[in-house]
């Protein structure tokens, strides 16, 4: 299997940029007061199971690959031709994540496993090469389709996996990348043995009422996201050179409760993380392989660049 992109891989590209993979910031704007999130979240669950019992993918063509076959997923509806097509809820995986915003509140997060792919998996807060089509699923605005395409890319964009949706985030560490990163003559890329998936996502770990102004995604829609995972980066978002993997001392896989000095400052992000006024780079170790060590100064069972008192 094989991808070929015919535009060389560029920079990070800013999630604010591209409507789709802007992570909802939690903030409400203050006009449309948000519904209860837990009164939500089994209302979002039925409208994706519904729409996993009602629609099929192009499994077919990934099990006979037509010449020209692009290996990107499409979904339709079982109905006349389609009638004795198998459902995706027989053929999706699920796993259970947590709400960011509302204490105590899981979702059953919905995810469909064409290829695993042969490579490196993420962690949920490295960079993701991937290229994906964005759907949303409506039944807020009668004045809009039941679901359409918002967004799409078929050039592999990187992405920072902790600024994108939490569910996209959520599911594309079950993946893995490709074994292989070819750059043709023609300056094209090509990428074999690539991770291959969807994810349908709930409204509250998507954008819930906080759209992108420019997007035409109603509020409280749950999302799709069709995607090919390429390569991933290990991410230090803060670039203190902790890599932000370890950084999730509770080991949850989330980035966001972690704060070491309670200043509001999640340690992925924070340069000092036990706000003693030494950043964390000076406070860790490094040899002249670029192994990292964590040094306890004072012994006490606490590395130093996470006590204030070393």
């Amino acid at each position: 299997m094989k991808h070929i992109s015919r535009l060389v891989l560029g920079g990070l590209i800013i999630a604010t940029t591209v409507v789709s993979c802007k992570k909802d910031d939690n903030i409400d704007d203050g006009f449309i007061p948000a519904r209860d999130r837990a009164e939500e979240a089994p209302l979002s669950q039925a409208m994706i199971e519904e729409y996993l019992e009602t629609h099929f993918y192009n499994y077919e063509e990934f099990e006979n690959p037509p010449a020209d076959f692009d290996y990107r997923i499409v979904f339709d509806t079982i109905a006349g031709a389609n009638s004795d097509k198998t459902p995706l809820i027989e053929q999706v995986s699920s796993k259970m994540v947590k709400d960011r915003v509302k204490d105590g509140l899981e979702y059953k997060l919905y995810f469909l496993k064409v290829t695993e792919g042969e490579g490196d998996r993420p962690e949920f807060p490295d960079v993701a090469t991937i290229s994906y089509d964005g759907i949303y699923l409506n039944k807020e605005e009668p004045i809009l389709p039941y679901t359409k395409r918002f967004d799409a890319s078929t050039i592999p964009v990187r992405f920072d996996m902790t600024s994108i949706v939490n569910g996209l985030q959520d599911v594309l560490v079950e993946f893995k990348g490709a074994t292989e990163v070819i750059t043709n003559p023609d300056g094209s890329t090509s990428f074999e043995n690539y991770g291959i998936g969807a994810v349908f996502m709930p409204s509250g770990l998507g954008y819930y009422v906080n759209v992108p102004p420019t997007s035409s995604i109603p509020l409280y829609a749950q999302l799709i996201f069709a995607f090919h995972l390429y390569e991933n980066e290990e991410g230090d978002q803060d670039n203190d050179k902790v890599p932000s993997v370890v950084e999730d001392l509770n080991n949850n896989g989330l980035e966001e409760d972690d704060d070491t000095d309670g200043d509001g400052i999640a340690n992925y992000l924070d340069v000092d993380d036990d706000n003693d006024g030494r950043p964390t780079i000076d406070e860790i170790e490094i040899d002249a392989d670029g192994n990292i060590t964590y040094p306890d100064e004072d012994g006490d069972g606490i590395v130093d660049y996470l006590d204030s008192d070393s």
